[in-house]
């Protein structure tokens, strides 16, 4: 796509690939990140080093912009640079920027709430007055909670959910909806579905399981490990990103599903990545916790239909190649 975008979130690790993803195909890219201490800011630092790397490669611009997404001045900042980096084209915003986490939000939901929501409110206003051409929104498939149909599709009611992280990621759905009646904005609504692979977040449960099982500790299984998971690749979803920036505009405000179709049970999830490292997994088994979700499962039919969504990258293949990242980088 030509022009310039604006990536929230870029130096995370969805960001970061889609960083890549639009410097390998010539566009330009404005980052703006915060390096929330969620978790720790080393970590986005090397993910960001990698983007600045591409960037060099490609020799396409890549300007990072240091701030708080929920402060209008971030977005004028960026919008400045996009205007300067931009020869050829509208400016787009992809927002993935959040705070993430089903459990931690339970602990401190008001934080959640004002990052997510209000953040996400403050982008929104941001694509009005500095005439944004389209944007890409971050969402979750924990706003269907324990929806009794399965697979999801989009047009299930998602008025139930059971964590306050969920619950922000629909009320970002409801504003993105309102803004562009009002305004007439094309926003597209992505529902990721447990996104895994190189650079994933260290607090996610792949990452987690296969530190903790390469140093021979116990990992904490939470219930029966009968709930399963729809894993998808970064790869596939920076695929479904992309094809999402550049279909919007046919569509105004529109919802899509990026997973994989194939959930994985946790007793095989943790049986797959004993494999991929190589040693026996020692359980440490715990009661459920308030929260989760019993199962994920994403109904591709619509993100195959109009976005060409594909997800190609199997769970084993995945895993394989998250633990030679963790290998090679020390991570």
């Amino acid at each position: 796509m030509k022009g310039a975008v604006l990536l929230t979130g870029a130096a995370g690790f969805i960001g970061s690939h889609t960083a890549e993803a639009l410097l390998t195909r010539g566009t330009a890219v404005v980052g703006i990140d915060n390096f929330d201490p969620f978790y720790p800011a080393a970590l986005k630092r090397a993910n960001l080093a990698a983007v600045e790397a591409t960037a060099k490669r490609t020799g396409s611009r890549f300007v990072l912009i240091e701030g708080d997404l929920a402060e209008p001045g971030t977005w004028d900042r960026a919008a400045a640079a996009a205007r300067q980096s931009n020869t050829d084209g509208s400016v787009s915003a992809i927002h993935l920027a959040a705070r993430a986490g089903v459990r931690p939000s339970i602990d401190d939901p008001v934080t959640w709430a004002h990052v997510n929501v209000v953040g996400t409110a403050v982008a929104l206003e941001a694509a009005r007055r500095h005439g944004l051409a389209r944007m890409v929104i971050a969402s979750s498939s924990s706003v269907y909670g324990n929806c009794p149909t399965a697979p999801f599709h989009e047009e299930l009611d998602v008025s139930r959910p059971i964590s306050p992280y969920a619950a922000t990621k629909r009320a970002c759905e409801l504003i993105a909806y309102t803004h562009h009646a009002l305004h007439g904005t094309p926003v597209a609504m992505l529902r990721f579905f447990t996104v895994f692979g190189p650079r994933q977040r260290p607090d996610l449960a792949i990452n987690l399981f296969m530190r903790k099982i390469a140093a021979g500790q116990p990992i904490p299984v939470f219930g029966d490990m009968a709930t399963s998971r729809d894993y998808t690749f970064v790869g596939d979803t920076v695929s479904g990103i992309l094809a999402a920036l550049e279909r919007i505009d046919r569509h105004g405000y529109r919802i899509w599903n990026l997973g994989h179709d194939h959930p994985v049970r946790l007793d095989e999830m943790i049986a797959a990545i004993g494999r991929a490292v190589g040693r026996e997994p020692v359980l440490d088994r715990q009661p459920p916790r308030q929260g989760d979700v019993e199962r994920t499962w994403a109904d591709l039919t619509r993100s195959r239909a109009e976005l060409g969504y594909d997800p190609k990258v199997s769970f084993d293949d995945g895993l394989a190649a998250q633990w030679a990242w963790m290998q090679q980088s020390g991570r």
